[in-house]
């Protein structure tokens, strides 16, 4: 129980790589405070800690939008009174992700669900970080964020690199203030973001890949790791990396 009488404030909670890394931080005691669109898939999660013995708030909110982020980091100062850990998760990509299909309303929505929405989530939580002197901010980029790849389109990569450069400014910034920020990179996750693809992969495919319990373990390990330690970048992926594959494939032909 290393985070017993801390809270952790996860975002894109109701699944994937959120639901799993509510699950594991609420596994080592921390408090958790579970935010995303649907209500009934934050309940769900929030039943699972609640029946292991755990604590969970629900609290849904569009983390697109300021006020409505502003509105759960309310919640906890007046609650809780403290956010120990933020699990910045929330994300999305569009199906029309190319340039030649790209819309300026996809655009917006990608740059908003995964770059704007990780600004907002952080805004809202320094203040509290700053006055306890202590705090970490884990960020879901992707290996998009470090490798530029057609798979994810041009929105979504330039949004996940954009996560990776707001992580190393935080802690330009805040290291003073014993705040650590750690972005995720992770390759291919067999998560339901994968259904938005123009082509989703197989079943088989999937069991292949990184799966959420994964990357819930990963960031449990860095939530516990000491104040004086600061992992600043974690870039994961499957063994069975199909990018490298296929460029093996074509080196061999």
């Amino acid at each position: 129980m290393r985070l017993k009488g801390k809270l952790a404030w996860v975002t894109g909670a109701g699944s994937g790589i959120g639901e799993a890394a509510a699950l594991a931080l609420a596994s080592e005691g921390a408090e958790i405070v579970l935010t995303g669109r649907t209500a009934s898939k934050l309940e769900r999660v929030a039943g699972l800690i609640t029946k292991a013995g755990g604590n969970a708030h629900v609290q849904p909110a569009d983390v697109m939008k300021s006020n409505a982020v502003q509105a759960v980091a309310d919640f906890i100062k007046s609650g809780p009174g403290r956010v120990d850990i933020l699990v910045n998760n929330a994300g999305l990509n569009v199906r029309a992700r190319s340039w030649e299909q790209l819309t300026a309303a996809g655009v917006d929505e990608v740059l908003g669900g995964n770059l704007a929405s990780a600004f907002y989530c952080v805004i809202a939580v320094l203040p509290m970080m700053r006055a306890q002197k202590d705090g970490v901010i884990i960020h879901t980029s992707s290996w998009a964020g470090r490798f530029t790849s057609p798979l994810s389109g041009p929105a979504y990569g330039a949004a996940k690199h954009g996560v990776v450069a707001l992580s190393t400014h935080l802690n330009m910034e805040e290291c003073v203030n014993g705040i650590r920020s750690t972005v995720f990179c992770p390759g291919e996750v067999a998560t339901p973001i994968l259904d938005g693809r123009p082509n989703p992969p197989s079943a088989e495919l999937r069991a292949q890949m990184i799966q959420s319990a994964d990357c819930g373990d990963l960031i449990r390990y860095i939530a516990c790791l000491p104040p004086h330690l600061c992992l600043n970048e974690v870039v994961l992926s499957p063994t069975a990396n199909r990018g490298y594959l296929a460029q093996r494939e074509i080196k061999l032909a």
